[in-house]
């Protein structure tokens, strides 16, 4: 219906597909940003104030955090990474409205493993051990 106002859609539905990864839910994904460097240039005869040119684009790593379960998929990518033999994927982060359905999408392209950190342990604790794994990549779009 046209103007029809609709609520943002929430952060906590969502899901992770890693091309070729079959992995179980993820609890967070985080760090997915966009940004131009600014460069700066002022010849002699110009006023003071330099201009402002457009530089390399930079993607911020992305960071995902899961359960620790019985797959060791995420675990085995990291693993050739660390070996020399980087596997880059796209990585597609969905997220979920209030039916399930797919409402907004962004792909990451040239995806690989850059970082893993196993989950810590505390004999008196109570909450659920989580594998982090960050990922450099080479460019991200929305792609709905």
């Amino acid at each position: 219906m046209a103007g029809e106002r609709k609520d943002p859609y929430r952060n906590f539905r969502f899901r992770i597909e890693v091309e070729g990864i079959q992995q179980a839910g993820f609890s967070e994904v985080s760090g997915f940003d966009a940004s131009l460097s600014v460069i700066e240039y002022r010849e002699g005869n110009e006023t003071i104030t330099p201009r402002k040119l457009p530089g390399l684009a930079k993607y911020g790593n992305i960071t995902l955090k899961w359960g620790v379960t019985d797959s060791l998929d995420m675990y085995n990518w990291m693993s050739e990474s660390i070996q020399g033999k980087i596997s880059r994927k796209t990585v597609t982060i969905i997220a979920i409205d209030e039916e399930g359905q797919d409402v907004a999408t962004w792909q990451v392209i040239e995806a690989w493993p850059s970082k893993y950190s196993a989950p810590g342990f505390n004999g008196s604790g109570n909450e659920v051990a989580i594998e982090n794994l960050e990922l450099a990549h080479e460019g991200m779009t929305r792609t709905k």
